[in-house]
């Protein structure tokens, strides 16, 4: 078990090396916990089912993915700043100030519950609308993390510069594990803090959150862009 623990270790080490830095992706989480809980905390397993998916991907193949990626990574992230510019238009336009009871989901609020079918009722207005979110929520927060070039890299030039301790099965897999566990502790810890902030602000003041926080990731979209290809 001891000559597990320092791959386990070595693995926790990259996963909140990888999640720690406040990027595009952590300013987005916080505001989907402002938003809503239960979808922040799938959006948080998704970005770190996407960190374990490139750390074992780059576990067997970390050579292979460094090599094939660098030729188009340019490319790759023009892509994903064209994707978080649209992502920060959205946000900006939507970000006004809702009433208590409105629902609000990923893409921003919608219409209060109340405004639903009045047959249905609102506790089954609000069942309808959020029913599917965290699902919907989850594979969104992996498609946005999944095209970030850097996750790839980043796992590649670590296994391969430890081929030599991560060749044998148990300690590659102890070093995912420690990988995973570190990536979704970091996200789910976010999620906790922006809960916290969200339920002792005003409106006015939660709308400016998600203008700053909108706004940091429209700066950041711009960083990855250049230098162009």
């Amino acid at each position: 078990m001891s000559e597990l623990m320092t791959p386990a270790l070595a693995g926790a080490a990259a996963g909140l090396g990888v999640a720690m830095p406040m990027g595009a992706m952590s300013v987005l989480l916080l505001q989907e916990a402002i938003r809503h809980r239960r979808t922040a905390m799938a959006a948080a397993t998704g970005i770190a089912v996407v960190d374990l998916g490139y750390a074992a991907l780059a576990t067997a193949v970390g050579p292979w993915v460094a090599s094939h990626i660098s030729p188009v990574e340019a490319w790759v992230r023009l892509a994903s700043a064209a994707i978080l510019l649209a992502i920060a238009a959205h946000g900006l336009a939507g970000a006004r100030e809702t009433p208590p009871d409105a629902v609000t989901g990923a893409d921003g609020p919608a219409a209060p519950a109340a405004a639903g079918p009045a047959a249905a009722g609102p506790a089954a207005v609000g069942r309808t609308v959020t029913g599917l979110r965290p699902a919907r929520t989850f594979a969104r927060y992996v498609a946005l993390t999944a095209i970030n070039p850097t996750t790839a890299l980043y796992f590649a030039a670590l296994t391969t510069a430890q081929g030599a301790t991560l060749g044998s099965g148990p300690a590659g897999a102890a070093f995912l594990v420690g990988v995973g566990v570190a990536s979704l502790l970091w996200q789910q810890s976010l999620v906790a803090l922006g809960s916290l902030a969200g339920a002792r602000i005003s409106a006015t003041a939660r709308v400016w959150t998600f203008r700053l926080g909108y706004g940091l990731v429209a700066a950041y979209a711009l960083k990855i862009a250049f230098p162009l290809p």
